[in-house]
């Protein structure tokens, strides 16, 4: 993506910068942002919902089901938000929120091996190991959802 843009002036074209507009406009249409924009707010929701489960419900339920509530939770609102905003597809929606889940589920289980890796053999403080962790699971979610989850065969006009 360039900074310069063309503009035709008396019939020739003179380039310009773009306008902040036209700049965050053209990154809304790159799949890529729109990906991380939503992993943002999917995040901040999970992290809100397990707050409002363990505020309600904590006391009676214990941590792990509020953990379970928050991710059914979550993971709905994330499935929406990427089917949505991200990917715009249509199709099943029962097989693609299945594969949602696989893709989340598998991106769980490879947290579970490789945060212990790292905090044990790597002997990492435990938030640098997640972070490090999670920019993995990031590529990981990224090519589940976009090849997987959200894929759709190309279609020959």
């Amino acid at each position: 993506m360039t900074l310069e843009a063309e503009a035709m002036i008396d019939g020739r074209a003179v380039s310009r910068r773009p306008s902040p507009v036209e700049v965050l406009s053209r990154l809304l249409r790159d799949q890529r942002v729109k990906f991380v924009i939503a992993g943002s707010i999917n995040t901040a929701f999970g992290f809100a919902c397990f707050a409002t489960f363990e505020t309600l419900l904590g006391d009676v339920t214990g941590y792990m089901l509020v953990l379970l509530l928050a991710h059914v939770s979550s993971v709905l609102f994330a499935f929406t938000v990427h089917r949505r905003f991200v990917f715009r597809v249509t199709g099943s929606v029962w097989r693609d929120l299945w594969r949602f889940e696989s893709v989340n589920l598998t991106s769980l289980g490879i947290n579970a091996l490789l945060l212990p890796i790292c905090v044990e053999v790597g002997s990492l403080p435990v938030l640098v190991a997640q972070a490090l962790v999670t920019c993995v699971i990031a590529v990981v979610s990224w090519l589940g959802h976009s090849r997987f989850s959200f894929y759709r065969k190309a279609v020959n006009p």
